[in-house]
């Protein structure tokens, strides 16, 4: 079992750590105004309090906001987290540049409620506000996750001839630079080729297929690596030598080729191009995660091999893994179930999203003291992976109940026609998992901002095998 070796990577202080910062801090930044939406979505649908709100739709409206900014805000932020620790120094200010673009970005898109929100198109991926303001941000962030993007490709490091542990990793950061260069040439190549004459809800729903397709192969890898990334700092070894590992990886990202392959053969606008791209999906998103997650739970089974490499709490970071795993596993085996439009599709993208979150929220605990942050309680960072991968568990687990009974997606209140037992226990399931889940994710902002504030108040420390690492 020894013969295995730890998966981690070094964490920079100066240079890129300092960009690696900056974009931690964006990605728990749109977490943060994502459950300032939440709250307003409540108060929006409160009797008396609902009457301030002087727009009639703005629950639908503040709810657009809330997915961009939880889903692809957070994740793709993300994304530079990773990328800033797998590539070099070069190219820079190029991704600083893209830094300030998601910034203001952001910024924009959380403003444009207040000042002309437009109608509230409900399309997959990339729900928007059709109005100039909201389209905007959505513009000026996409423009800064491409030239984010543009810096990862340019100062990818190379792996080198010894292909160890850090170098698997850094070549499943690459794999990824991949995936979303080729779904921002999916979302160019569908503006360039979609009709102008389409309806609002129909042009929407067309731009943002193929590369919100993409880019969930994006997250996949991602995902893959925070979990080999976990399990290496508390000491796991996972049985799997790095070629293997780095085999896996790109046969994860192959899939993803064939979306120029996809735009040639098919107009974006059919059926046919639908289908090719879920499933090109189906497969980027399954090829190496079932290997990987196999050899992971064998080696939470074993229990650890190595001394952990980190200052977080070793318990909170296999909890994440653990629960993370468990998450995109039922999220894909419900893949399978889908037959018809009901709740098992929301069941089936919940688990494997929050899989991909909650493995982010493991490695945050690794990152924060790596950074020159200290985190607060031991027992609260703990306890926190048990909170939010439990309740999304409990929560995709009712979803999914509620769909084998014909609950339909897209319905609430009296459309969802809750009749049954069967029907009503599923869905009440389903609503105290997600309130369990939001607590959990109360608790990671607050475990973020305590450790910030730490940071900055106290003696900067320094993960074990850390110093090495700075540059």
């Amino acid at each position: 079992m020894n013969s295995y070796p730890l998966y981690q990577l070094p964490v920079p202080r100066s240079g890129r750590g300092r960009l690696c910062n900056a974009w931690l801090m964006l990605a728990v930044a749109a977490l943060i105004l994502s459950g300032l939406f939440a709250v307003l979505i409540v108060l929006s649908r409160m009797p008396y309090i609902g009457d301030v709100f002087p727009w009639v739709d703005f629950f639908q409206v503040a709810l657009v906001v809330h997915v961009d900014l939880s889903v692809l805000v957070w994740l793709l932020a993300f994304a530079g987290v990773f990328w800033s620790v797998t590539s070099s120094d070069q190219a820079l200010p190029v991704a600083w540049a893209g830094w300030g673009l998601a910034v203001l970005g952001t910024l924009v898109i959380t403003a444009s409620p207040f000042v002309g929100a437009g109608p509230a198109i409900m399309n997959n991926y990339v729900p928007v506000l059709d109005a100039p303001v909201f389209l905007t941000g959505l513009f000026l962030f996409g423009l800064g996750f491409a030239a984010l993007t543009v810096y990862g490709c340019a100062a990818a490091e190379p792996l080198g001839r010894r292909w160890d542990g850090a170098a698997a990793l850094r070549f499943g950061g690459h794999t990824a630079l991949v995936a979303s260069a080729l779904a921002l040439v999916s979302l160019a190549w569908t503006f360039l080729d979609l009709p102008r004459d389409l309806g609002a809800a129909a042009y929407y729903e067309a731009l943002f297929w193929g590369g919100g397709h993409v880019i969930q192969i994006t997250f996949t890898q991602l995902m893959l690596i925070a979990w080999l990334w976990l399990a290496g700092v508390a000491g796991l070894r996972v049985p799997m030598t790095p070629r293997l590992v780095i085999g896996l990886l790109l046969l994860g990202l192959l899939p993803a080729f064939a979306t120029p392959l996809i735009h040639l053969a098919h107009e974006v606008v059919t059926y046919q191009y639908r289908q090719s791209m879920t499933a090109m999906m189906i497969y980027g998103g399954g090829l190496a995660a079932l290997p990987l997650g196999l050899a992971l739970v064998i080696a939470l089974l074993r229990g650890a091999g190595g001394a952990p490499a980190t200052m977080a709490p070793r318990h909170s970071l296999l909890a994440a893994l653990g629960l993370s795993v468990a998450l995109f596993g039922v999220g894909g085996i419900l893949g399978f179930m889908i037959t018809e439009s009901n709740v098992i599709i929301p069941a089936h993208y919940h688990g494997s999203i929050t899989a991909v979150t909650l493995a982010f929220m493991g490695l945050t605990y690794h990152l924060l003291p790596a950074l020159g942050y200290r985190l607060p309680s031991a027992r609260l960072v703990t306890v926190q992976p048990y909170v939010y991968g439990i309740g999304q568990l409990v929560h995709v687990l009712g979803l999914a109940w509620s769909g084998g009974h014909g609950v339909q997606r897209k319905t609430a209140g009296a459309d969802q026609g809750l009749e049954g037992v069967a029907e009503i226990l599923g869905m009440a399931v389903m609503g105290m998992g997600g309130l369990v889940a939001v607590i959990g994710g109360v608790l990671y902002l607050v475990i973020v901002l305590l450790s910030v504030r730490r940071g900055r108040n106290g003696d900067v420390v320094s993960a074990p095998g850390q110093q090495s690492a700075n540059n």
